[in-house]
Formats: C-alpha cells, sequence, structure tokens
C-alpha cells in the first residue's frame, strides 16, 4: 500500500467540513492543506454543512476527516454519525477553534477530540511551542526542534488519554504564582480511527512558520485511514 492509496487498493477519500465562526477562516485555512491532500493522492470532498455527518455512509467511506468548524452546535445524530465513522476507522484532524471550540457542552464530540478550548489571553502572544522530548520521534514532530509563534495561545482542558506531542508555557501572572504547561499538539485513538489535534492556527499566516505548516500536514496524514 502506497502513502496515497486505502487497504481497499482506492485513492483515499479526505472529507473536509468546515463553516461556523468566520473569524476562524474556514474556508481559507482548509484551502491551505486541500492542494496538499490531493498531492498525496486524496479525493477530496467539501462540505459546508454539518449534515454530512448524519449521512453514515458518506462519512464512513472517508479515510479522513479535516473538521474546522468553530462553535456552533451538532446534532446528536450528527455527533453520533462522526464518533461512528471514527470508531470504525476514519481519521479525524484539525486544528486552533476549528476542532476544540466545537459544539461547546457536546460531551460526545469532546470525548472524540480529547480536548476543549476554555480561553485564551487577549490578542496574540509570542510563545514557544515545545517538543515533548519523551516523543520527539513520533511521525507528526520527528526532527522538529522547538519553535516560537505570535499568534493566540490556547488555555485548554485535555483527556488524560491523550498523546502529548508539544506544549507552551502559560508564565506567571495575577491569577497563579507559578507557570503552566498546557498541551498544544497531541495524538489519540478512539476505536480503529486516529485523532490528530493542534491548538495552533488562528490564522492563515501562522502556518507560513515552517514547523506548524509540517506539524500539521504530518498530523493529517498520520490521522488518515
Amino acid at each position: 500500500m502506497t502513502n496515497s492509496t486505502a487497504a481497499t487498493g482506492r485513492p483515499r477519500r479526505a472529507l473536509v467540513v468546515r463553516g461556523g465562526w468566520e473569524g476562524h477562516v474556514p474556508v481559507a485555512a482548509t484551502d491551505l492543506f486541500i492542494p496538499f491532500l490531493k498531492e498525496h493522492g486524496f479525493d477530496v470532498e467539501v462540505s459546508d454543512s454539518l449534515d454530512v455527518y448524519a449521512d453514515a455512509e458518506r462519512t464512513a467511506a472517508a479515510d479522513l476527516v479535516v473538521h474546522c468548524w468553530t462553535m456552533g452546535e451538532a446534532t446528536p445524530e450528527q455527533t453520533a454519525g462522526l464518533a461512528a465513522a471514527v470508531r470504525a476507522g476514519t481519521g479525524l484532524a484539525g486544528w486552533h477553534g476549528g476542532i476544540i471550540d466545537s459544539f461547546r457542552g457536546n460531551l460526545d464530540y469532546h470525548l472524540l477530540t480529547g480536548g476543549q478550548f476554555l480561553h485564551h489571553p487577549p490578542g496574540f502572544v509570542e510563545h514557544t511551542v515545545h517538543v515533548v522530548p519523551e516523543r520527539s520521534g513520533h511521525p507528526v514532530v520527528a526532527g522538529l526542534s522547538d519553535f516560537a509563534v505570535d499568534t493566540e495561545q490556547y488555555w485548554v482542558a485535555t483527556d488524560p488519554d491523550i498523546d502529548l506531542l508539544a506544549t507552551t508555557v502559560f508564565p506567571a501572572d495575577e491569577r497563579r504564582d507559578h507557570p503552566v504547561a498546557m498541551p498544544a499538539v497531541w495524538t489519540r485513538r478512539h476505536g480503529a480511527g486516529r485523532v490528530f489535534v493542534s491548538a495552533i492556527g488562528h490564522k492563515t499566516d501562522d502556518f507560513d512558520v515552517p514547523e506548524v505548516r509540517a506539524l500539521t500536514e504530518r498530523g493529517l496524514l498520520w490521522a488518515s485511514r
């Protein structure tokens, strides 16, 4: 099996689902990666509606779901359809609020992603993303060193059952007298499916940072069936 072919022998299929709050530029952000997926042999379908998740056959046929939908609400049928597809082997991947600020309060969805956005300091913050030394051999971050970004820094709540690949540090401030290391990039398994999450990617030029672009592209490929 090549990098571009599913176990069935057919080209792999990527389903890009995008929408929600326009502040995260879901169309422009996902458009950055559609050519990459096509170059790696994926047939790419784009949906601007969450209804695709309620179509069990259509969602399960995808080898990868790229989810970029900030806030909004998913129906129980949509959530169940996505979860069933991932459990059966469909990969799920995304970045920033497009994946961990979706469907606030939807616990079944957050059990898929393994994390949820809670808040961020005002504006953009210069901070360093630290690769977890013990996980530096993981395909998503292999060969990458710590790197700097100037963007929103997410404070997140995460499931203990994640494979943490990179962190950022919130310094001590008026609320706490100590720094806090915060998950920034992780993967996890859900049934037969793989899930990739990066907290980086509020704006399209975040992906101009070579390490951000690299780990995001690798995460898409890693998550795919």
